[in-house]
């Protein structure tokens, strides 16, 4: 992950040099896939085996979110997951990633945490959320928050059973 890291702010740096433009998400995450194809293709290097979730701002503040795989492919998402369970969360999000208000930061936050708690068993403790916003660093939620939301998530859906109950009677 580090190489990737490394390698791409070099592109970056490289890129506004040479065309005297910033670029963008797209550009940088053609580069890392190709980057993980050549390693994949190449006798004697050792292939990446990670997908990687590029996430940025283009210059006009669009939000973009790209996922590279190790085999060079690369695919612009509106939310995504990857790892362990990842096709579960995918399903959830495309289910329900159209019914939220997408400028609300409370809802946003709701929603990934409604689809992690699909595939995560633990409590909030195991949960860490993180965001960024255009022209801001990254930034952390703070578990108290978290487990506020987890909260309410919870009432929420105890209330969405309660009315299937009621609506099946």
């Amino acid at each position: 992950r580090r190489v990737h890291g490394n390698r791409a702010r070099i592109e970056c740096q490289n890129h506004r040099l040479t065309v005297e433009d910033p670029c963008t998400v797209e550009y940088i995450s053609r580069h890392i896939a190709k980057l993980k194809q050549r390693y994949t293709q190449s006798n004697g290097l050792r292939p990446f085996g990670l997908s990687a979730l590029v996430i940025g701002f283009d210059g006009d503040g669009t939000a973009r979110l790209y996922q590279t795989d190790p085999s060079g492919t690369y695919m612009e998402w509106k939310a995504n997951a990857i790892g362990r369970s990842s096709k579960t969360v995918q399903e959830y999000l495309e289910k329900a990633y159209f019914d939220i208000d997408q400028t609300s930061d409370t809802a946003v936050v709701k929603l990934a945490l409604r689809a992690l708690m699909e595939v995560v068993q633990a409590g909030p403790d195991a949960v860490e959320i993180a965001f960024v916003k255009n022209g801001e660093t990254l930034q952390y939620l703070p578990s108290t928050e978290v487990k506020e939301l987890q909260g309410q998530i919870d009432k929420e859906r105890e209330a969405e059973a309660e009315k299937k109950k009621a609506t099946k009677k």
